[in-house]
């Protein structure tokens, strides 16, 4: 059996505008039904969801029947968090909260096998297709993508050192933190904030690296896509079901 092609790794080399929805329900059931919707990548997260090891599995799996990208959010940089992530299938991981180029160099090697890294080996996982894949332990690197989280003040000053680390394949702004960081919680609108994103994609572009952001707003994502973003979510599976439940429910109340 041969080692599944990573389709997302691929695209983001390529420079191809890849568009993907964040999935925070925690549930195989809904992740299925948003698979099928058209979107190039779905984020499962673990890190602002209950979302747990075994039903993070439930979800890849529900999606692997869709010609979309699955993508894990770990809860955080952590080598043991990785490695469970990897082990049942997983192929492209967001660390969340990269400040440094020693947490984006740590952050690769939990990704490796040794001597490269330092994630430990199994013979029969999900990810070698319970031992199948030929040659897995030394091949696995080939199609693993690695996205690290740049979301504070010291991260966007130790952005070019973070980009340029080996092993990396892009670099997603969060843009929550982000604001927080830079004294303006909850207004990512604010004009230092607007700045600070603009600047730190070309600066991740100029690289050679990918671009990523989130962004629930239209006009908001479009200009992230403009200003050169490669992988763009656009859309939030719970506020999605929130802010449209509550229209329909308003329209039957007026």
């Amino acid at each position: 059996m041969e080692l599944p092609v990573n389709n997302f790794k691929r695209s983001l080399a390529a420079g191809r505008q890849q568009i993907g929805l964040w999935v925070s329900l925690a549930s195989a059931y809904s992740a299925e039904i948003v698979a099928g919707s058209g979107f190039d990548w779905l984020l499962i997260d673990t890190e602002h969801s209950p979302n747990e090891v075994d039903n993070t599995l439930a979800q890849l799996q529900a999606v692997a029947a869709s010609p979309v990208s699955a993508v894990v959010r770990p809860a955080w940089n952590d080598k043991v968090l990785v490695k469970r992530h990897l082990d049942i299938g997983a192929q492209t991981l967001l660390i969340p909260y990269v400040q440094s180029a020693e947490e984006a160099a740590a952050a690769v090697a939990a990704t490796r096998f040794p001597p490269q890294g330092v994630r430990g080996v199994a013979g029969s996982t999900r990810a070698s297709r319970f031992g199948r894949v030929r040659d897995y332990v030394r091949r696995a690197s080939e199609e693993l993508c690695l996205l690290v989280q740049v979301e504070t003040r010291d991260g966007l000053d130790n952005l070019e050192s973070i980009a340029r680390c080996d092993g990396v394949d892009g670099v997603f702004i969060g843009p929550a933190d982000l604001a927080a960081s830079l004294g303006h919680p909850g207004d990512m609108a604010h004009a230092e904030v607007q700045s600070a994103i603009g600047d730190g994609i070309r600066r991740i572009r100029a690289c050679g690296k990918g671009a990523g952001i989130l962004a629930t707003d239209d006009a908001a994502a479009r200009r992230y896509m403009e200003w050169g973003t490669t992988f763009t979510a656009v859309g939030l599976d719970a506020t999605i079901l929130a802010r449209e439940t509550e229209q329909l429910a308003a329209r039957f109340r007026s």
